[in-house]
């Protein structure tokens, strides 16, 4: 007989963490009265690229708006086509269709839910102008691979970092080694949350400057400053361009938590440790697997679930989840899936058969700074009571 017992409160699936500091760092900047583009959010480029250690860093509204001008950078021209994965939020593939490519899937690789550099391989034709991996959930991509890929064919590569702040590849965070950009995520349940927002980093100085002029109207650069002492009222449009800046309320939280960053990373990996150590234990079970060349960020906490030992499917394990109080996600549904991109590039379920696989078992289990130690041990233990009660 069990020893469960629900608690009575529910643990949410995400909270941002917020302290007074950034309350104080919002305050202060409503208070300057400058909210738009401003010298904030320079700050907040020049911190940023020099934690990642890249050349050049460029602020704007949200990763999927830095996906989307790091792929105009390239100048993709119709029927040029570009490899990303199926396991991913469909914003590394809308981005190329916005940006004029074609988007083309290349199956994972089972054991970490990244894009498999083999299955990319099988996908270049005379057409394939990039390669957009996703450094999916913390996980870090087989770089070495993909770049080689990348020269070997001529290939640019736009790294989604959305997940990855934090992650390193072989001791150097993404970001520090690009073969052309990454790009990062500051929504609400990221590692580093300004509500939304996002950041290009890079290293060449063409892509910078021209990403600069894409994510600010296609403006002349300088003219965010055309309204203070000394700025220039006069501008060009040089591009037809979007309105992608960030704004100085988004980087006054984002400096906030850039230099709170280790201490909430910290927090996660204790969360972290917990989960491998307590799920490694549990036969139904699959704890992320973390190859030796990574070190993963703990964005997410992707547990897989194995059906064949249980008598309930992820589904039902989900609602059983909720049922004793534990809050949970599922990342992501395969985008090859979904209704548009069947019916505008012809794919179907079972094209992709590992993403496919890996997304029949997932549950994203809560995993954020403030969440109590305590907590995460009923996480387990409602986990372990779910297996128990349903195993074959």
């Amino acid at each position: 007989m069990s020893s469960f017992a629900i608690r009575d409160t529910f643990i949410p699936y995400n909270l941002p963490d917020i302290s007074e500091e950034e309350v104080t760092a919002a305050a202060d900047t409503v208070r300057s009265r400058w909210l738009a583009k401003g010298p904030r959010t320079l700050q907040f480029e020049k911190e940023f690229a020099e934690y990642v250690g890249a050349k050049h860093a460029v602020a704007m509204n949200s990763c999927t708006a830095a996906l989307h001008v790091a792929l105009l950078t390239q100048n993709l021209q119709p029927g040029d086509e570009v490899i990303t994965t199926p396991m991913t939020f469909a914003s590394s593939a809308n981005t190329i269709v916005h940006a004029g490519g074609v988007p083309v899937f290349a199956d994972i690789d089972y054991t970490t839910g990244c894009i498999d550099p083999a299955e990319i391989e099988k996908k270049i034709t005379p057409r394939t102008r990039g390669i957009v991996p996703v450094h999916y959930s913390g996980q870090v991509c087989d770089l070495d691979r993909i770049y080689e890929i990348a020269d070997r064919h001529g290939l640019f590569v736009s790294e989604d970092a959305a997940h990855a702040l934090c992650s390193r590849y072989k001791g150097r965070l993404i970001g520090n080694r690009l073969h052309d950009t990454a790009s990062y995520s500051f929504y609400a349940t990221k590692n580093l949350a300004t509500g939304d927002g996002g950041m290009l980093v890079t290293d060449k100085d063409e892509i910078a400057q021209r990403a600069r002029v894409l994510s600010g109207q296609g403006m002349s650069q300088n003219a965010w400053n055309r309204y203070a002492k000394g700025g220039k009222w006069r501008y060009d449009i040089c591009e037809f361009g979007y309105k992608y800046n960030m704004f100085d309320l988004q980087a006054a939280l984002g400096l906030t938590q850039l230099h709170r960053l280790e201490e909430m990373q910290q927090a996660r990996l204790k969360i972290a440790e917990l989960y491998q150590r307590e799920f490694a234990g549990i036969d139904a079970c699959d704890p992320p697997v973390v190859p030796d060349y990574a070190e993963h960020c703990w964005h997410l906490y992707v547990l897989r679930i194995r059906p064949e030992l249980l008598t309930i499917d992820r589904d039902r394990f989900i609602e059983e989840l909720n049922a004793r109080n534990v809050g949970t996600s599922v990342h992501f549904i395969p985008v090859h899936t979904m209704s548009i991109y069947q019916k505008t590039f012809g794919l179907k379920e079972g094209d992709y058969p590992m993403a496919e696989k890996h997304f029949e078992r997932l549950i994203s289990l809560p995993l954020y700074p403030s969440l109590p130690l305590e907590d995460a041990q009923y996480v387990v233990d409602a986990v372990r009571d779910i297996v128990e009660t349903y195993h074959r």
